[in-house]
């Protein structure tokens, strides 16, 4: 009689080894076989399987443990592979967390009924999380916004005009009121007027209402094929809000400056919340900024001056004259001849070069060679708040002549060799490259002490006061003696950043020369350049 030795027609049950599951032996054909001939050599199984023979030939009833069909079927286990005491022991199982499977026998053996007993799975609703068009509102926020409508539109029966939807914008949509005009434009589809059913489409039927409000805006500035905002969509919030704030009514004889002042503030907003530079202001940038808190600051806050983020008129102020001072010829341009004044010449040749190379950030002016209002204005604000982040991008990637990354021993040498050269011609005593850069080293706290990274740059607090010491000299001076004045000063407002306090500053001396200028009939002569701030 032949002994099946094939692997694949061997039925694993019939092994016996509740230690082992039934579906690891299937899957390790031949780690089966292999403990099948272990078995078959163990003197028992020999006995075991020969008297089986002689039960078979004599044609009595098999009596093979485990077969149900055997009414002398015992619980006897096949011997094991193991003597007696020396089997390792197997480890704890437990009811959840293990990834064994443990099979349950239910009614017939598993020879007998090719049928397993299968519990269904609990399936469970997951509510819908993405809408495509913005999750609908509830029926309680819809009822209360359109109670809030109705009365509105009460007087309306036929719509509003722009000068009346503003009461709409503040009080049904929580937005800031210079966003009226591009909310009603972004409703009105050109018929110059506003009905209660196309609000209630656009705003409550839209879902637009359960949006929030950095998303709310994003969609009512930007344009319908884009999927970001440029320069030019704010220029409609800028101009409702020269017109209608009470802080910049002195504006409205003099529409020039009206439109200087909203591109100064427009270039602000994208200084500080376009981290990627290339105009276009996304989503994301504009939640992670601060301009909606400032949007809402400006709506309350009736003196604009207040407003330091971005819509200070004060602020606005000193960079436009800054750049006055600067373009001698006034075309609305500036060279690096020009620029080298800056600060009372506070900056270094090499220094100006790089920022002509436009390395740092490239120019919007149409001349090779000059540098445009918005040029300036990017420069003005890296200058004078090194603290900031765009600010230390600016700078590091000036001070970074091959583009690396990273800023060397050399690159930082080649910058301060010209500071060294001016101190020494101004007959101070010159501080020698080695002990500035064990001093930056110290002041940083680079991951690497044979180079500096931006990162690097970004986690220290004085990382600013680097890019002083390498190419404004009126800047390391102030920062070397420390004017207890000024110490006091950030002390006593702690909130308020580089920028704010040069402003501030730069605003006093610019209005107290316009008062001069007034007394003394126009003329420029009587303020002496050297009462201006040295740093």
């Amino acid at each position: 009689m032949e002994v099946i030795s094939d692997a694949a027609s061997l039925e694993v049950e019939l092994l016996q080894l509740p230690e082992v599951s039934g579906l690891a032996l299937k899957s390790n054909l031949s780690f089966v076989e292999t403990l099948f001939e272990q078995w078959l050599s163990l003197p028992e199984s020999n006995r075991l399987i020969t008297s089986l023979l002689n039960e078979a030939k004599s044609g009595a009833p098999l009596n093979v443990p485990g077969n149900c069909s055997s009414p002398n079927a015992t619980s006897n286990s096949l011997p094991s592979m193991f003597p007696a005491g020396t089997a390792p022991p197997l480890s704890p199982r437990s009811s959840s967390g293990s990834p064994r499977i443990v099979k349950q026998r239910v009614g017939l053996s598993n020879l007998g009924s090719p049928l397993k007993v299968v519990s269904e799975p609990v399936k469970e609703v997951i509510p819908q999380f993405y809408f495509q068009n913005g999750r609908p509102p509830p029926n309680e926020l819809k009822e209360q916004c359109l109670v809030r409508t109705d009365h509105l539109f009460h007087d309306h029966l036929d719509g509003m005009q722009i000068h009346e939807f503003k009461s709409v914008t503040k009080e049904v949509c929580k937005l800031p009121s210079f966003i009226s005009t591009s909310l009603f434009r972004k409703i009105d589809n050109g018929t110059g007027v506003v009905t209660r059913k196309s609000f209630i489409d656009y705003w409550i039927n839209g879902n637009m209402m359960t949006k929030d409000i950095a998303t709310q805006i994003f969609t009512i500035l930007k344009q319908p094929q884009l999927k970001y905002l440029t320069q030019d969509d704010f220029k409609p919030v800028l101009r409702e809000l020269l017109a209608t704030h009470p802080g910049l009514e002195f504006l409205q004889s003099t529409p020039e400056f009206q439109e200087r002042y909203a591109e100064t503030v427009i270039y602000r907003i994208y200084y500080y919340i376009n981290r990627s530079g290339n105009g276009r202001l996304t989503l994301r940038e504009l939640k992670r900024g601060n301009i909606i808190d400032a949007m809402q600051h400006a709506d309350e806050e009736e003196d604009i001056n207040k407003v330091l983020r971005y819509f200070s008129y004060e602020h606005f102020y000193v960079i436009y004259c800054k750049f006055w001072e600067l373009d001698t010829d006034h075309d609305f341009l500036i060279d690096k001849e020009n620029l080298i004044r800056y600060g009372n010449h506070a900056l270094t040749y090499r220094i100006v070069d790089r920022i002509f190379s436009q390395v740092p950030r490239r120019f919007t002016s149409k001349v090779e060679g000059k540098m445009g209002y918005e040029d300036f204005v990017y420069f003005i604000l890296a200058e004078e708040d090194k603290s900031s982040e765009p600010s230390l991008e600016y700078w590091f990637k000036c001070i970074d002549l091959d583009g690396n990354g990273v800023l060397t021993r050399n690159e930082l040498q080649f910058f301060y060799e010209e500071q060294l050269h001016r101190m020494e011609c101004m007959a101070q005593e010159p501080v020698l490259f080695e002990d500035i850069l064990c001093q930056i080293i110290d002041m940083v706290g680079p991951e690497n002490e044979s180079y500096i990274t931006l990162r690097d740059l970004k986690g220290g607090k004085l990382s600013g006061s680097i890019f002083n010491i390498l190419f404004n000299l009126n800047k390391f001076m102030a920062f070397e003696t420390r004017d207890p004045f000024l110490i006091r000063q950030e002390r006593e407002n702690p909130t308020l950043t580089e920028w704010d306090r040069f402003a501030h500053r730069e605003y006093i001396r610019l209005s107290m020369e316009e008062d001069v200028e007034d007394v003394s009939n126009g003329s420029a002569e009587v303020w002496d350049e050297s009462l201006e701030a040295p740093f």
